[in-house]
């Protein structure tokens, strides 16, 4: 237990987590009760259901407290923002370190078989069939940089804005925080003229491919790292199928898997 515990959240990342929670402490004041799970254990349990795809139900027997506690747990840390906090620090982390390339960020969208719940929709080229839609925006090495969450019949372009605004400011080797690409780029499905527009009242440089003018291969030269990071979304397998109803809740899977990827980075460089 307390192997599989230390290697679902090692003490880097352990670190990292206690930066942006309050610890919690019950007292008892007539003493006895069963001890309660500890904020790593809760941790670890909640990533075991990320990575493994597994139910809430399954984690009993495999970390001992009952279901119900860890769950209890992820919704409290949901309406704290644990969640959304957690991937900016890991950001900001690397960024001083300058392992963000903002040089060539990428934006796309994937979309993935939803069960229920909010912000779903028919899938056009799916026969209709109930769908939600994660949009990104990554760095020119495939870190995610912001992440949003629509339904499947949303079209991507609609998505661009709120992501550009979404990136948060990151620290930056030198000078102040940074939350502006240098340059973005999208593929045709972008390909509106008031886009382009309000990326350049925001002092974007981009580069959108224009349809039936440009090749898709061209601009994939450049693309292919977004394309990338969405197959690294993957590894989380609970992002196979959307299952929550809550779209709260199915974001922080969705962080949670950009968490992951970050820091898979961060421990790369605290490894070297």
């Amino acid at each position: 237990m307390t192997d599989l515990v230390e290697r679902l959240v090692p003490e880097e990342l352990w670190v990292l987590f206690r930066r942006v929670v309050s610890p919690t402490v019950v007292i008892r004041p007539q003493g006895g009760g069963r001890r309660r799970t500890g904020d790593r254990e809760a941790l670890a349990a909640i990533i075991f259901v990320a990575t493994s795809g597994c139910t809430w139900r399954q984690l009993s027997p495999v970390f001992g407290p009952s279901w119900q506690t860890v769950y209890r747990r992820f919704v409290q840390w949901s309406r704290d923002r644990v969640w959304a906090r957690l991937p900016c620090v890991i950001l900001d982390e690397l960024g001083a370190r300058g392992e963000l390339d903002w040089s060539r960020c990428a934006i796309d969208s994937v979309s993935l078989r939803a069960a229920k719940g909010p912000l779903t929709g028919p899938n056009p080229a799916d026969r209709g069939k109930l769908r939600s839609k994660i949009h990104l925006i990554c760095d020119r090495k495939g870190l995610p940089l912001s992440l949003g969450n629509s339904g499947a019949n949303m079209h991507d372009s609609q998505g661009l804005e709120p992501l550009v605004r979404g990136i948060p400011p990151i620290r930056f080797r030198r000078g102040p925080r940074r939350r502006r690409p240098a340059k973005l780029h999208a593929d045709k499905g972008y390909d509106y003229d008031h886009l382009r527009r309000r990326l350049r009242k925001r002092g974007i440089p981009h580069r959108i491919a224009r349809k039936g003018i440009e090749a898709s291969q061209r601009l994939g030269r450049h693309r292919w790292v977004v394309e990338r990071t969405v197959s690294w979304l993957a590894d989380c397998r609970r992002l196979h199928r959307r299952y929550e109803r809550k779209t709260e809740h199915f974001l922080v899977f969705v962080g949670m898997a950009a968490t992951l990827i970050g820091y898979r980075r961060l421990n790369t460089l605290l490894m070297a």
